[in-house]
């Protein structure tokens, strides 16, 4: 499957990458698992963030790099490679999602319990705030999961990892004026959902 290459991006952050997957172009593993240590925790929560749970997450971050390595030789240096990360791994979380759609399964633990308390610090806060706290971004979370595929990964991307409309339009291959649209109507539907939070 051809993976298009983004929009050039000349950032100083992005030079690191770059030459990074040249070495990966030439076959060098060590190249390889610099840029999966650098960038995998930012795959893994988008595909956490994408599908609502984090226990395929880590599964299919993997699936994200085997493909970054198969396809490296199309990879061209002058683009950012962060977005073309993201196109790599949007292809992989749509396809899984809609796999998961047409054979939905319930897990029988909810994840996010566990690591809700994995994370949790009872110091930090009051029992009262840390509940308060842990309903909202519950309420986040699911009011995000509602959302319709791209305008959920638009969310993602802008909220979660901070890329601009440019980037977010080479992942979703549309224009900037779509992204800021998708943005907007995604906007409007959680104002709705989380109306009784924002009063």
């Amino acid at each position: 499957m051809s993976i298009p290459t983004p929009t050039p991006d000349c950032a100083p952050e992005a030079d690191r990458d770059a030459a990074l997957m040249r070495r990966v172009r030439a076959g060098d593993t060590e190249a390889f698992e610099d840029l999966v240590k650098t960038h995998q925790s930012r795959v893994v929560g988008t595909v956490a963030r994408m599908l609502g749970d984090t226990n395929d997450a880590e599964d299919i971050a993997q699936q994200v790099f085997v493909r970054v390595w198969k396809s490296a030789g199309r990879y061209r240096p002058e683009a950012k490679f962060t977005t073309w990360l993201h196109i790599i791994t949007r292809n992989l979380v749509f396809n899984e999602s809609r796999r998961r759609g047409r054979h939905r399964v319930e897990p029988l633990e909810n994840p996010r319990d566990e690591k809700s308390r994995e994370y949790a610090d009872a110091a930090a806060v009051s029992p009262a705030a840390a509940a308060l706290e842990s309903e909202l971004e519950d309420a986040i979370r699911e009011a995000i999961e509602a959302l319709p595929e791209t305008q959920r990964l638009a969310v993602v991307l802008c909220r979660y990892e901070d890329l601009s409309y440019e980037e977010i339009a080479a992942v979703l291959k549309t224009s900037v004026s779509s992204v800021k649209s998708l943005l907007f109507r995604a906007r409007q539907e959680l104002r709705v959902r989380l109306g009784k939070y924002m009063a």
